[in-house]
């Protein structure tokens, strides 16, 4: 996999791709009009996984996040919200990964590439099954995360434990702002 995941970067490597394996306007018009997967309750974006990172040590999980609570603004919930973009990447789950990267797709939208489900339809094929496999269970080594403040909090690619290993240009490193009552990815470097 030679591309990064970031939704602007990778709407540049989806026309590559597009290019390259000769598929032509037609089958992207499809895939634009494809409509997202509304993620099941139990990888629901909104609420967090059952299960708080294994890297998370001593560390509290997070209280569950209900419609009508916002979510925690702490280090540990932006973890989370970065781990739930992981897992989603590595089971192709593109209700959960448009979702949490929501703001980041949006941009890249309104600069002329795609949707995000198309964009992510397509990175998803650039994503070798054994790093599928690895992001199922990817953590976040909370060690490893910058804080910038409660607002702006960077994963860097450092930060990801995973039983595969991953480039800059492959994964790379992410922002995840607070939002909207919760942390989604506004961009990646």
């Amino acid at each position: 996999m030679k591309t990064r995941t970031m939704v602007s970067v990778a709407a540049v490597s989806a026309c590559v791709a597009l290019t390259t394996c000769g598929c032509g306007p037609d089958e992207a018009k499809e895939n634009a009009d494809a409509k997202p997967s509304r993620p099941s309750a139990s990888t629901s974006a909104n609420a967090p996984s059952g299960t708080p990172s294994a890297s998370a040590g001593t560390e509290q999980p997070a209280p569950p996040v209900t419609a009508d609570r916002p979510a925690p603004r702490t280090k540990e919930r932006a973890i989370q919200r970065y781990e739930q973009y992981l897992h989603g990447l590595g089971r192709e789950d593109i209700g959960t990964v448009c979702e949490v990267a929501g703001p980041g797709a949006k941009k890249a939208e309104d600069q002329g590439f795609g949707p995000c489900t198309t964009t992510y339809a397509i990175v998803f094929q650039m994503i070798s099954p054994e790093q599928k496999n690895a992001l199922r269970t990817a953590t976040v080594d909370p060690q490893r995360v910058h804080v910038r403040t409660l607002d702006t909090i960077e994963m860097p690619l450092e930060s990801v434990r995973s039983s595969a290993t991953f480039s800059e240009e492959d994964l790379g490193s992410y922002v995840l702002e607070y939002l909207k009552d919760d942390y989604y990815i506004t961009d990646g470097k």
